[in-house]
């Protein structure tokens, strides 16, 4: 019997700085046996550096692309994540995963789909819209819209450039207030979004971000006639052993991380109405 608990060993082969401030980082693992895992946009795995402890992150890379290098950003706010800034390459890394239930691909899969994202949490976004860009011929119209408090905390900015320039997808970058050299859009998210207004016609919605911004979009995206079963997020609840056993991340009888931490806001309805 395969232990659960137990992390298989990945290396550090390379890394790279997202924000300006240096406070979020992308590592890049490749497990030494060769293994490439298979995964669905959504999921995250455990993490672990040995002698520091382990926590959640989710996966920032599509199984669609090229190699076995599993992606992973980390925003440095705690023992893990600083332990993992301060990792250097061909260092090793415990990993636990895939974990949770990613996106409903399949539900996705010949609509429109409108991806909101704000700050840090582009992560299993970046996972979702690399998995749609690359079998686009299976989704209809693709909107991105995404924010940041300034332009140095836009993180996958070079990323970003290139998906413009592909012509078949719409992206829009904001940023809380105006800042020198910055061009493009002023405004918080859930602004934008009503500024875009989006279309809810044959298409689904993922919003991931800072709860404030969540809270503020997703009354944008009601107006907008989005029902709340088309609507998508992942819940950031702490999680710890990752397979529902130890019960922090419960929200009454579901475990975020065992039953998400992808939802939707029917779903998320569903639970509150059980308090």
């Amino acid at each position: 019997m395969i232990n659960p608990y137990k992390a298989e060993v990945a290396t550090l082969v390379r890394n790279n700085f997202e924000s300006d401030d240096r406070a979020i980082k992308t590592i890049y693992l490749e497990f030494e046996n060769g293994k490439k895992m298979e995964y669905i946009p959504g999921q995250f795995c455990e993490l672990s550096v040995f002698g520091k402890g382990e926590a959640p992150f989710g996966i920032a890379s599509s199984p669609t692309e090229e190699g076995k290098v599993l992606e992973f950003t980390a925003n440095r706010a705690g023992l893990v994540t600083k332990a993992l800034h301060e990792t250097e390459i061909g260092e090793e890394i415990g990993i636990r995963g895939p974990l949770g239930n990613g996106f409903p691909i399949s539900k996705f899969t010949h609509h429109n789909l409108v991806i909101i994202g704000g700050g840090f949490a582009f992560t299993t976004l970046r996972s979702l819209l690399v998995f749609a860009l690359h079998n686009r011929s299976d989704f209809g119209n693709i909107e991105v819209i995404y924010g940041a408090r300034e332009p140095g905390l836009l993180i996958y900015k070079n990323e970003f450039k290139k998906w413009r320039e592909r012509g078949d997808v719409n992206i829009y970058l904001t940023v809380d207030k105006e800042f020198p050299g910055w061009k493009g859009r002023v405004g918080f998210v859930p602004q934008v979004v009503g500024e875009i207004a989006p279309s809810e016609k044959d298409a689904y919605a993922v919003i991931c971000g800072p709860p404030v911004m969540i809270n503020f979009t997703l009354p944008v995206m009601l107006k907008l006639g989005f029902a709340r079963d088309k609507i998508y997020t992942s819940l950031e609840k702490r999680m710890k052993c990752g397979i529902g056993k130890c019960g922090r991340c419960n929200i009454w009888s579901k475990y975020v991380c065992k039953d998400g931490p992808v939802f939707s806001f029917a779903e998320i309805e569903e639970l509150a109405e059980e308090h």
